[in-house]
């Protein structure tokens, strides 16, 4: 009877069967047991499952203060800087007298993020507008650095820092003193009295205009310098907490469009002696091989060296690159000076000008023979 009134039929993923002969009690057990699973509202449910356990409550979230906002409606915060020098993206790769002619991009977008600066941007450079007393400005960099090294501590300072494992390291690309790199200057002041700065490609072409912008613009002292290494000293009296602020530049500015460099008639020469004189260059063989990221601190002498005898030089830059190779024309016209001429297939072609020394020395010489005739 008892099978008649409980019948059942097993799981699909268990299978039972029921042995008549067992004993009452633990018929009475099975029978229960499938009673409870039949009854379950989940048929896979295992019996005898473990209870869930309640939930524990939320923990109440404390709101965020809302950031204040800008003039430009966001939450970025105006930010005022001290530093009595104009902002721009590279100290010792730009010439400010010269004025460009036209923008690749609008003026109006400051590489600093819009409203992040107290400064207007003008394509260029970000203006100070602040007058600020030089004597005041001399006066605090000179308490700074406190009172010069000696030889011993110079020696010191050298035996930690000048090794190409230094941890204090900062590399120095074709970009030149850059804006940013003044950031990483102070960040690596924090724990360390100096600083290593590896200099490489188009800035090695004029060391002390590198050395004058690093002291200048971040207040340190270059107590070492070994050709394309210097060695950048915080002062005695430095304290980081203290730092200048120097808001970061979010991204690269498009670079301004300037005058032409080269010039179809070269300044004192005709059409033909111009042509004449960019095919002597073509056909003379390379003054110096110069490499990519290379050290050229010895480029300008060569150069000189080499007009006392010829009047025509030629570079060859196949691994430059023909942006570095105009900006490299461009410094050794003002370094030199020279005249260049012609860039073209990655070669550049310098000449010297008519020297106004060479016009002068004829005359020399002439007394010079007089007085050996008589």
């Amino acid at each position: 009877m008892l099978i008649r009134l409980f019948s059942w039929r097993p799981s699909a993923h268990q299978s039972r069967t029921l042995n008549l002969t067992m004993h009452p009690n633990a018929l009475f057990l099975s029978l229960r047991r499938l009673l409870s699973q039949s009854v379950s509202e989940d048929p896979y449910d295992p019996p005898f499952s473990p209870t869930s356990k309640p939930p524990k409550p939320k923990k109440k979230q404390k709101k965020k203060p809302s950031p204040e906002k800008g003039p430009d409606g966001t939450g970025n915060r105006l930010l005022r800087s001290d530093l009595p020098f104009d902002f721009t993206y590279s100290y010792s790769e730009t010439n400010p007298s010269v004025e460009p002619i036209g923008f690749r991009e609008p003026p109006r977008f400051s590489p600093f993020g819009p409203g992040r600066l107290d400064r207007t941007w003008t394509g260029t450079s970000a203006l100070a507008q602040l007058d600020v007393d030089q004597k005041s400005l001399v006066q605090e960099r000179n308490r700074i650095l406190g009172e010069p090294l000696t030889e011993e501590e110079v020696a010191e300072l050298v035996e930690r820092y000048r090794h190409s494992d230094c941890a204090s390291q900062i590399n120095l690309g074709k970009g030149g003193v850059t804006h940013n790199m003044l950031d990483d200057i102070h960040n690596h002041w924090k724990r360390a009295e100096a600083v290593r700065i590896k200099c490489l490609g188009v800035p090695t072409l004029d060391m002390d205009n590198v050395c004058f912008h690093l002291e200048e613009k971040s207040g340190g002292k270059v107590v070492y310098r070994h050709i394309n290494i210097l060695l950048l000293y915080r002062g005695r009296n430095y304290d980081p907490k203290n730092r200048p602020v120097i808001p970061l530049m979010l991204w690269k500015p498009y670079s301004p469009i300037y005058p032409k460099l080269v010039k179809n008639v070269a300044d004192g020469l005709t059409f033909e002696e111009t042509k004449e004189m960019r095919n002597r260059g073509l056909n003379s063989p390379p003054l110096i091989k110069l490499t990519r990221n290379g050290v050229y601190v010895n480029v300008v002498d060569r150069v000189r060296e080499a007009f006392e005898v010829e009047e025509v030089v030629r570079l060859d830059c196949t691994h430059v690159g023909a942006s570095d190779c105009k900006k490299i024309g461009v410094k050794l016209r003002d370094l030199v000076p020279c005249i260049p001429i012609l860039f073209k297939d990655d070669q550049i072609i310098l000449w010297r000008g008519k020297r106004e020394q060479e016009q002068e020395s004829n005359p020399s010489k002439e007394v010079e023979s007089a007085h050996m005739l008589d």
